[in-house]
């Protein structure tokens, strides 16, 4: 079931329990860590970066499994092998798994810089900011002037 909504904190909200029950380690990134954060877009589907780990692939299937989401054998293999980007559009809403963000190297790294906002743990900006950068996409380039901004309101705003 391929929606074509754009991603809201609720959905976010529904994966973070689901992962929590499941005890999934892993980190909200790409755009929708930043909408997470403020920054004021929309995006289509939900990425996390979850920590590259076959004990923490099979709590993500078994958590996506929960949700609704439809798993063939060799989505469910890709997920629990820690493949780089698994795209997932069989569920309530659409995610994408991405075990090697561009530009970001040690997943512990990331998260000791991570925030939560509320019970969502969300990569830094900066860190998806440099994840951006590496992945050089057309909309990612877009992307990169505004969400330099946001960072700075963000910094700004707690000082």
């Amino acid at each position: 079931m391929n929606n074509q909504k754009a991603f809201s904190f609720r959905q976010g909200e529904l994966l973070a329990d689901a992962f929590e029950k499941s005890g999934v380690d892993y980190l909200f990134i790409g755009k929708s860590g930043a909408v997470i954060l403020g920054y004021p877009d929309t995006t289509q589907d939900v990425d996390i970066y979850p920590k590259k780990d076959p004990e923490n692939g099979r709590r993500i299937v078994d958590a996506l499994v929960k949700l609704g989401f439809k798993l063939d054998e060799e989505t469910r293999e890709a997920i629990i092998q820690g493949k780089d980007f698994v795209q997932i559009k069989s569920g309530p809403f659409d995610i994408d798994l991405i075990f090697a963000p561009d530009g970001l190297e040690d997943y512990e790294g990331v998260k000791k810089r991570a925030v939560w906002v509320k019970n969502l743990p969300v990569a830094h900006i900066l860190d998806i900011i440099k994840s951006k950068e590496a992945a050089k996409r057309k909309r990612d380039i877009r992307d990169l002037p505004f969400l330099r901004e946001f960072a700075k309101a963000i910094k700004g705003s707690k000082k």
